[in-house]
């Protein structure tokens, strides 16, 4: 099967969480409600942010009033003092800009940083769901093996009775079917485990739950909807705008000042009339300064970000290579789970044969009941591989599709 022929077509989960005309269905209805309410507020956080920051340009204006009341003399003093001050910058050298620029990479930052822990959830908990299926074949799977084990262990001991065989083979069949059992003990801890984690993490009931269905897709369509590309890209845009702040901080930078003073005092002891009055005036000021920074560190300092852009640059390439060799070794997996359901398919149609045979051979009295069913149970357990193997096929799958998003796949927009 080639990749580059395949789509992502998942399954619907059931009508209540997914509409039937959706291409991009919500996968987070798998997780809790209180899971998608805590990675709402992480996006809103990051909007909220997003705000402060490129906003942080624009300078707080400072009001300021004082009373005070005081009796160093005859009478009561008052005093009262008010004022409003602002000190705007107006221009940096493009360093107002590149904030702006800077904040709008970094809230896309925060954004897809979200949108990876959110889809690592959603994939760890329908790979939950994966697992539990899984295991639930692998317990009728070993059941069925149970089955053969206790067949051969009823055969071996007619055979012992009988004087036809030692009781070394007997104690080996005993402990081939002690073996069996304790697998399945083993299966249902670990089923147990999986069921109490499916639990933690989602709303949903194992037991009625559809499973997704996921095909494979192509690895252009794999990279081009990479939710850790797509990070690693907005980081490089991020440490450009970054550097380039930076740089504009050691420019020129023009500020706008303006104030505005009032005071007022009541019943002064020392003042020009007498007896003593009021005092009560107001000014104002305003103009425009200029500074620039001199530094001895300002050169290294803007290397340091200039680096930091680099290196941005460097692992955007290394992230793209490392997805690329990801992608090769998952459909190598598929590939291999696909030889072995061929191989499976391949013995089903070995022991059909062999069962239709042995079932005319026991009605003629040559074979026995023991072997009619020690070839049933075999051949569904060769159908429970195939669907085992699937499910492995759909957990490799899942290794794609915790990166892979298009847009409004979570039902949120950028």
């Amino acid at each position: 099967m080639k990749a580059s022929k395949l789509l992502i077509v998942p399954w619907l989960l059931s009508s209540s969480y997914l509409l039937a005309n959706e291409q991009n269905l919500k996968y987070d209805a798998y997780i809790s409600d209180y899971k998608q309410k805590e990675f709402l507020y992480d996006y809103q956080k990051n909007e909220q942010e997003a705000l402060k920051l490129r906003d942080s340009w624009i300078a707080p204006v400072q009001l300021n009033y004082s009373y005070s009341r005081s009796n160093p003399y005859i009478g009561e003093q008052i005093s009262e003092n008010a004022s409003v001050r602002m000190n705007q910058p107006i221009f940096r050298s493009g360093g107002i800009y590149y904030g702006i620029k800077f904040a709008g990479a970094s809230r896309l930052f925060s954004d897809y940083t979200t949108d990876s822990l959110k889809r690592k959830m959603i994939k760890d908990t329908i790979a939950t769901l994966f697992q539990i299926k899984q295991y639930e074949l692998r317990e009728h799977k070993q059941e069925l093996q149970i089955a053969n084990a206790e067949i051969n262990l009823e055969q071996k001991k007619e055979e012992y009775l009988s004087g036809r065989l030692d009781s070394g083979f007997l104690d080996n069949a005993i402990i081939q079917k002690n073996i069996v059992t304790q697998t399945m003990y083993d299966i249902e801890t670990t089923k147990e485990k999986l069921i109490a984690k499916f639990a933690s993490l989602s709303d949903l009931d194992y037991k009625t739950v559809k499973l997704p269905h996921l095909e494979l897709i192509s690895q252009d369509e794999f990279l081009q909807n990479n939710i850790a590309l797509k990070l690693s890209d907005v980081t490089v845009e991020k440490n450009r705008y970054a550097k380039n702040v930076k740089v504009a901080s050691y420019l020129p930078n023009v500020s706008f000042n303006a104030s505005y003073n009032w005071n007022k005092k009541d019943n002064q002891q020392f003042s020009a009339t007498f007896p003593p009055n009021s005092e009560e005036n107001a000014y104002y000021s305003y103009g425009l300064s200029v500074s620039m920074p001199l530094d001895l560190n300002t050169f290294r300092d803007i290397e340091s970000a200039k680096v930091d852009y680099l290196k941005s640059k460097v692992l955007l390439l290394d992230k793209k290579r490392e997805l690329e060799a990801l992608f090769v070794q998952v459909m190598q997996n598929i590939k291999n789970y696909e030889k072995k359901i061929a191989l499976s398919h391949k013995n089903m149609k070995l022991y059909e044969k062999l069962l239709s045979d042995t079932e005319e051979l026991y009605e003629a009295g040559y074979k026995t009941e023991y072997d009619v069913n020690t070839l049933k149970n075999s051949l569904k357990i060769q159908e429970l591989d195939t669907k085992i193997y699937d499910i492995d096929k759909q957990l490799e799958l899942l290794t794609l599709y915790e990166m892979y998003m298009k847009a409004n796949v979570e039902g949120k927009s950028k």
